[in-house]
């Protein structure tokens, strides 16, 4: 079906929006003006993503306002100002300059939300080591493998987490020089080879001066996961943070006095650039839950902390969707003005739920590990088009085009044509490389474009509109059919609450449309409701794109950051090698 545009106020915001004219904003914006909104180190000394983050304000009259506030899952809360992550901070990086760790070092993080994991990555940047985040859920497999091609020097972590995936392959990382454990002191003397977290830090100065830092230094690598082969190490420097600060602003909305919480896991990008950072250099404060997705605690997080702006993932929220309504309405959630959402495109029934749900349609945007930042947006200000991608941000320069046989590229200028996603270079978080892989590195450029390797459209007003990666295109009967559109369409149905679409190889049309079905409860697999969302899907999609076949499965695998992993359920449909599935949500 198409989905009515949700129309936007055009005055009377409780807090006006800071891209309420979004034309004049984009004709006038320049990187170098948005660089001049930072303090850069004192004394000319270059850019740190810690200084703008942390003790900007710790050093002026925000120093005693509340930049953290973490949940614990057992209850506990825990406060902390900018001046007391500045001197955490300060001593964390005097733990690394005690241990030797020299610039540009790996320093990699594997733990879940909690304190000391902020406490890490900050100290980490202010010595001007490089900050890699591991999934808290990964195997041993999939840490070893990351720490290796990071050529990791140092790994803070819990005891727990050591003794379940570190201690049986410790050894086969010589170059991991230290192991720092977080944990009782008892449990960390009786591991032999570790440092203690605690200690260390009881032992350290609170005072550190960042050295010299280029806005080109090596600051964040963060790993994606391969299909088949090995991940790919995707570099960025402390320029990034210039992004980070941009579009806090302009795609999260960030205003003086906002009370964020951005759910993502911190093993992951956006866990970094907008769960940490970007917060942090708006001087505003975050909420930290330790705890995994109920939607109860949610709610009454939300409505407990003041909470203003909620970044969250599509995965969460068709589980709220799947909860129904109801249970919402016992929460007073009135301070709560925007809600984005991050991972997977957002179906346009999210977005509309979202309105029904908390008065707030949910504001989808598009970006890549390898971008760093929000690239393309829903704002706050803008009518919504359920669906669509949102427009580009100001300073980011978005096209579609096709890449031609002998490797020249064609920018499409019409309107709802499909084609590579593809960015004009430039904007400071762009990734400056694959770690130790540089002719993969440069086959993502091409005609004066980064490919994004993301299938898209752009309409008439310059909305762009996901179709689907360029490796799960199905074709079929010489049609291109995206998976999204058809899970979208599936969604529609009251009875499903996920769908992953794939193609299936097929004698006479190349491949069939194949969709995996999860159902809201109460309703239950049978022959009569699988008939009935062949025909449903048909009606919406017409015969060419509407699945042929149809299998109900418990829940669709997705990684934790919300991605539908349609590759594995090709895999497991055809027998073939699953490849790396370290990043996948627990089934």
């Amino acid at each position: 079906m198409a989905w009515k545009t949700i129309k936007k106020p055009r005055e009377g915001w409780a807090v006006e929006p800071n891209l309420l004219d979004y034309e004049r904003v984009r004709a006038q914006f320049s990187w170098e003006a948005a660089r001049r909104e930072l303090d850069g180190l004192p004394g000319g000394r270059g850019l740190n993503i810690a200084h703008e983050a942390v003790d900007r304000h710790a050093a002026g009259a925000h120093g005693s306002h509340l930049a953290i506030r973490w949940m614990g899952k057992r209850g506990e809360i825990r406060d902390f100002t900018y001046a007391d992550l500045s001197r955490l901070t300060n001593r964390f990086a005097n733990v690394l300059r005690k241990l030797e760790v020299q610039k540009g070092e790996r320093v990699f993080a594997l733990c879940g939300r909690i304190p000391e994991l902020y406490v890490t990555v900050l100290g980490a940047l202010k010595n001007c080591n490089v900050f890699c985040p591991l999934f808290s859920a990964f195997g041993p497999e999939p840490i070893h493998q990351r720490i290796s091609i990071g050529d990791g020097r140092v790994l803070v972590t819990t005891t727990t987490l050591y003794k379940r995936k570190l201690a049986a392959i410790r050894d086969s990382l010589p170059d991991l020089r230290h192991v720092i454990l977080i944990g009782a002191p008892e449990e960390v003397r009786a591991i032999p080879g570790v440092l203690d977290f605690h200690q260390l830090m009881d032992e350290a100065a609170g005072r550190f001066e960042i050295p010299p830092t280029a806005p080109e230094d090596l600051a964040l690598l963060h790993f994606t996961s391969g299909t088949t082969g090995k991940p790919k190490g995707a570099m960025h420097v402390h320029d990034a943070v210039v992004a980070h600060h941009m579009t806090g602003r302009f795609a999260l909305d960030f205003h003086p006095g906002d009370i964020f919480w951005c759910t993502a896991d911190p093993g992951w990008v956006t866990g970094t650039s907008y769960g940490i950072i970007a917060p942090l250099t708006h001087g505003i404060t975050s909420i930290v839950d330790e705890a995994e997705f109920d939607a109860e605690r949610w709610y009454a997080l939300l409505q407990d902390q003041k909470v203003t702006v909620w970044y969250t993932a599509p995965t969460a929220v068709r589980m709220m969707m799947k909860i129904g309504t109801e249970v919402i309405r016992k929460y007073d959630l009135r301070n709560l003005r925007f809600i984005a959402s991050v991972g997977e495109p957002l179906n346009p029934e999210a977005v509309v739920w979202g309105q029904e749900a908390f008065g707030l349609p949910i504001h989808d945007n598009w970006w890549q590990t390898e971008t760093g930042g929000i690239m393309i947006a829903n704002y706050a200000a803008m009518d919504i088009r359920p669906g669509s991608m949102g427009r580009p941000l100001p300073g980011i320069d978005a096209g579609i085009v096709h890449l031609r046989k002998d490797g020249t590229v064609e920018e499409v200028t019409a309107p709802h044509i499909e084609g590579e996603l593809a960015l004009r270079p430039g904007w400071p978080s762009m990734f400056r490389g694959y770690l130790h892989e540089d002719e993969r590195y440069r086959k993502c450029f091409a005609g004066g474009w980064y490919l994004t390797s993301d299938l898209a459209k752009r309409d008439a007003e310059g909305y762009f509109w996901f179709v689907g990666r360029a490796d799960d295109v199905i074709k079929s009967s010489g049609h291109l059919i995206g998976p999204f559109e058809v899970e979208s369409a599936l969604l529609e149905h009251q009875a499903v609450a996920e769908a992953g679409v794939i193609g299936k190889p097929d004698p006479v049309a190349g491949e069939v449309v194949k969709a995996f079905v999860s159902l809201k409860p109460p309703n239950v697999p049978s022959e009569q409701l699988r008939a009935e969302l062949l025909g449903f899907a048909r009606k919406r999609l017409g015969a060419v794109v509407a699945p042929k076949e149809i299998d109900f499965v418990p829940s669709v695998p997705k990684t934790r950051s919300g991605k539908i992993m349609r590759r594995l359920l090709k895999a497991r449909e055809l027998g073939l090698p699953e490849g790396d599935t370290s990043t996948l949500e627990s089934e």
